[in-house]
């Protein structure tokens, strides 16, 4: 099943008997921000979702309250409901190239507190293009502060080939107080067997700084023909892995590309995780955990440029138990982040 763009009223339809949650995972369309607040505006925006499925897992997310930033104490992971979410996996601002149901803030959390989400880790699109990556992080510190209300964990970005960065890192931890940061060197113009790109690694690792890396973010078939950007080269990640002792690494939309005896090599070299919002085929999360241990995997949706529903049908479509579905919808991820 493909990734297919949402691109307007004559787009062709499927049967909704031939529905896999891959088929959610295209680009939103472009409509004001406030036409996504209302469920059943949502609906009709969806239709070849279940509807009433649709409705149904939405009603389920309705009343989720927004935890406090950073690690949960006892107390609130005793009350946190089963089904609640943290999703690893989503960015604020604009995407470059067009807009996306949800680059607004406020839309954005309103939406991810109906699905039922009490945690988001969040970086910014900005900090794909833009050079100026101090404000880039100055403006998401402040938009998790002003709408998040503790929902929103900022991860900062840092680009190790611009001038400054390793002042950057340390902004972003002890200014910003971000449990983490994002990279994108396939944006950034470097590849992982850069020198400056381990010792990002190494600062990181000492500050106790989650690292987030994205393999891609977006399929080639989106892309646009003057920013074609080709999936990051992950194979120098294993040795960087075993020599950086305390680095804790998620990978970000990693599974179309990292796979089967790759992705399980490179969760073995030491403390890896991954995230569901490219894993494709039916099944998919079935067929992960025969390659990658339960504990390190994670719940992601690469919102707002995914449809959130995609990665909640991933958890529905796949036979797994409670035990297993506690963990990848929150426990892993919360286990992650309390050891910061």
């Amino acid at each position: 099943m493909t990734m297919l763009s949402r691109t307007g009223a004559h787009a062709p339809r499927m049967p909704r008997s031939a529905l896999s949650p891959n088929a959610l995972e295209r680009h939103a369309a472009v409509v004001p921000a406030e036409a996504a607040s209302a469920i059943a505006a949502e609906a009709a925006a969806l239709p070849e979702l279940n509807r009433r499925a649709f409705l149904k897992s939405a009603a389920a997310g309705v009343g989720a309250l927004a935890l406090p930033l950073g690690p949960l104490t006892a107390n609130a992971q005793a009350s946190r409901p089963a089904d609640s979410l943290i999703d690893v996996n989503v960015n604020l601002s604009r995407w470059p190239l067009r807009r996306l149901r949800g680059d607004d803030t406020s839309a954005l959390v309103a939406m991810l507190r109906r699905r039922g989400v009490v945690q988001a880790w969040v970086g910014s699109f900005d900090g794909l293009l833009h050079k100026d990556i101090a404000s880039v992080n100055a403006r998401l510190a402040d938009e998790c502060r002003r709408h998040g209300r503790g929902l929103l964990l900022p991860f900062g970005s840092i680009n190790p080939k611009l001038p400054d960065w390793e002042e950057e890192l340390r902004r972003c931890a002890e200014e910003h107080r971000m449990p983490g940061i994002r990279l994108h060197p396939n944006y950034h113009g470097y590849k992982l067997d850069d020198p400056d790109f381990a010792r990002l690694l190494r600062l990181a690792a000492t500050r106790r700084l989650i690292v987030q890396l994205a393999v891609v973010m977006e399929d080639e078939r989106m892309m646009h023909p003057l920013l074609r950007v080709e999936p990051v080269d992950t194979a120098p990640l294993i040795g960087l892995v075993k020599q950086t002792p305390g680095l804790r690494l998620v990978l970000l939309n990693a599974l179309r590309t990292v796979r089967d005896r790759p992705l399980a090599d490179l969760i073995a070299a030491g403390e890896v995780y991954v995230e569901i919002s490219m894993l494709e085929g039916v099944g998919g999360i079935a067929n992960l955990l025969a390659q990658a241990p339960m504990s390190r995997v994670l719940f992601g949706s690469h919102a707002p440029l995914f449809y959130f529903e995609s990665a909640l049908l991933k958890l529905k479509e796949s036979p797994l138990s409670e035990e297993q579905l506690r963990a990848i919808r929150s426990g892993n991820a919360q286990r992650f982040l309390n050891r910061s």
